[in-house]
């Protein structure tokens, strides 16, 4: 939570003092952003560490007028990096059933270059990839279907759940975790299939890239063409 401060006032956007902090990351100031100047320091101090490999940053918003969740990723001009960063998005769509792939965006507009993904974006190597998860503040439409579902405390929990299982499933693509990819949770009831990503693409949906494991870079890439 960087915006604690305007939160407890009721700000959904803004800090105690007046600042959109989603737009000062280049350079944020200890006295008007210091929760952005502290994180960010940090974020640096990580990246730097030798004995650190930091591999994803995702932050995490409300959005006020679409529907779901989805994601904002970066454009890059490898094209092997680029649909690479497909591969976490594509992983959290088949785990959860109200992420919008079709609704997710890869791109660099100039009025999004103070935020944390673009600027970390341009900043991290090309082992790390960098995020926007946004989720509708108000419901989630299901692939098939027409009717909105209001989100609750426990649907964000959900998602939240998925994005972890999503890591998992990611490293164990990447082989660096053992097992299978994760099972259909639990809190599921048992005659509900498990959710599959929709093939579709949306307007927003321009390309893709992202970061992977270094020994499994083709299996990455299978997926992300597989699922385009």
């Amino acid at each position: 939570m960087l915006n604690p401060d305007g939160v407890y006032l009721g700000n959904y956007r803004c800090s105690l003092m007046g600042f959109d902090l989603n737009r000062h990351w280049a350079n944020p100031s200890p006295w008007a952003h210091p929760t952005l100047h502290g994180v960010k320091e940090l974020i640096i101090d990580m990246y730097n560490n030798p004995k650190i490999n930091l591999e994803f940053y995702i932050d995490i918003h409300a959005h006020s007028t679409m529907m779901n969740g989805f994601m904002y990723g970066n454009i890059f001009e490898d094209e092997e990096r680029f649909q690479r960063q497909a591969v976490f998005p594509k992983l959290l769509c088949q785990n959860a059933e109200d992420f919008s792939y079709s609704s997710t965006s890869f791109n660099r507009d100039a009025v999004k270059a103070g935020t944390g993904r673009r600027f970390l974006g341009g900043l991290l190597n090309d082992t790390s990839y960098c995020y926007t998860l946004e989720v509708s503040f108000y419901s989630y439409i299901l692939g098939g279907t027409a009717s909105a579902v209001p989100y609750t405390e426990e649907a964000y929990m959900k998602l939240g759940r998925n994005v972890a299982r999503t890591f998992l499933d990611y490293y164990r693509l990447n082989s660096l975790v053992e097992g299978p990819l994760a099972p259909t949770p639990k809190t599921r009831k048992d005659n509900v299939p498990h959710y599959k990503c929709p093939a579709q693409r949306g307007p927003g949906n321009s390309q893709a890239g992202g970061k992977a494991g270094k020994r499994s870079q083709a299996q990455l890439k299978d997926l992300s063409l597989s699922t385009r």
